[in-house]
């Protein structure tokens, strides 16, 4: 388990569902990175380190059960599976109101440099912020 496990809350949106009343998959995409954003607002940005540029360069889910207009809210968990130079793969578990998971999102982001169009190291600070939601022995 991680050290700590972040939590929010994600709204099922009425536009969200497609025609048979599931919620369309790529919406899980935008749910898992509604949570990576809070998740940087309330314990990487307000931990002090100064925000930085970052860009997904792979993300897979696993959908485990569907989503419905009346599934939510959603309670997103955020943790760190990895943390390496550049890079660190974020872990976000969707689950229903009732608690039932519905979906595991994967997420590996890397930092970056805007002038170069390059990836760049991550700070010491960004690393060390990261290190309080990771798995034990994750990081490089």
């Amino acid at each position: 388990m991680p050290n700590k496990t972040y939590t929010c809350e994600i709204q099922v949106r009425w536009g969200d569902s497609d025609r048979l009343g599931h919620v369309n998959n790529v919406l899980f995409v935008e749910y898992a990175q509604e949570a990576r954003v809070k998740f940087f607002r309330d314990c990487i940005w307000t931990a002090g380190v100064q925000a930085t540029a970052t860009v997904v360069r792979k993300m897979e889910i696993e959908y485990l059960r569907p989503v419905t207009d009346e599934s939510g809210p959603l309670t997103a968990e955020v943790y760190i599976l990895h943390i390496g130079n550049s890079s660190f793969e974020v872990r976000h578990v969707m689950r229903d109101r009732h608690g039932h998971t519905c979906a595991v999102a994967d997420s590996v982001l890397v930092g970056f440099d805007r002038k170069t169009d390059k990836s760049t190291p991550l700070a010491d600070a960004v690393r060390t912020a990261l290190a309080e939601y990771a798995v034990a022995a994750v990081v490089d």
